[in-house]
Parts: structure tokens; sequence; C-alpha cells
């Protein structure tokens, strides 16, 4: 027997994110990419000449990982990697036409997936929803 009337709110929380995020990757999968190349892709694209270092905390992942990442990406032709021309330390990002290609590609399995999570929700279910996520976001960050 456990002190919960019903499973902890986190463990509640862990679960469906973790299945969640094993769907929507398959999806992604299915369209020919994965989320690291997602991420990566909708973060280039969201900022222009993004460099690593700041594509790396856009992504919240390492600067390491995120290089193993852009390599694989650069070896498939959908991204270039150049040095900024002010700073020759600072690596700047761009898309090719296959990565903008592959962008266009995600983005719609991205939509049909976010389709898919929202089917049964109305809009006001939905808002009241990202609130009780925010909270939970508050609550779960380090006390001050």
């Amino acid at each position: 027997m456990t002190p919960f009337d019903r499973p902890p709110v986190g463990m509640n929380l862990a679960r469906t994110s973790k299945l969640v995020a094993q769907a929507f990757d398959a999806a992604l999968v299915e369209a020919g990419g994965t989320l690291p190349v997602w991420l990566t892709l909708l973060s280039v694209k969201s900022s222009e000449l993004a460099n690593q270092r700041e594509l790396a905390g856009m992504i919240g992942i390492q600067g390491a990982t995120l290089t193993h990442h852009l390599n694989a990406m650069e070896a498939q032709g959908l991204l270039t990697r150049r040095r900024d021309p002010d700073n020759r330390r600072v690596h700047l990002v761009e898309l090719t036409q296959a990565g903008e290609a592959m962008f266009v590609k995600l983005r719609a399995a991205a939509l049909v997936f976010d389709k898919r999570l929202r089917t049964g929700l109305p809009d006001d279910r939905l808002a009241e929803f990202a609130e009780v996520l925010a909270v939970l976001r508050a609550n779960a960050a380090p006390a001050k």
C-alpha cells in the first residue's frame, strides 16, 4: 500500500512524457528524421546563422553532443558550418537545400503528431493543461 490514493503526479508525468517522446520520435523516424535532427533543424531555422553554442542551448544538450549531431547532419548534406569571420573560434550553422526540405518534411510530421495528441481535447482544456505544466515546472525548479 502506498501513501497515495492515485499515482504520484511526477511518476504519472514521467511515464506519459516518456511514452509521448517515444511516439513522437517514431513519427519523425517514419518521416526520415529523428528527434535530434528535428530539434537541430528547428533551432537553426528559427535563428539566423546560429552558432554552435547558441544551438546547444536552444536544444538543451551539451556542446559535444551537438557536435556529434552536426557532424552527421553535415555528412548527410543537411547543413553547412563555417567560421564566423568576426570570431574564428565560432562556427556558424546554416541549412542546405536538403536541410530545408527535411525541415519541411519533419515539420509536417510534427504537425500531424500534434494533431493526434490534441484529439478529443478542446482548446480550453489544452490552455488549462499548459497552465498546469507551467506550475509543475515552477514547483520542480530549485528553491531560491
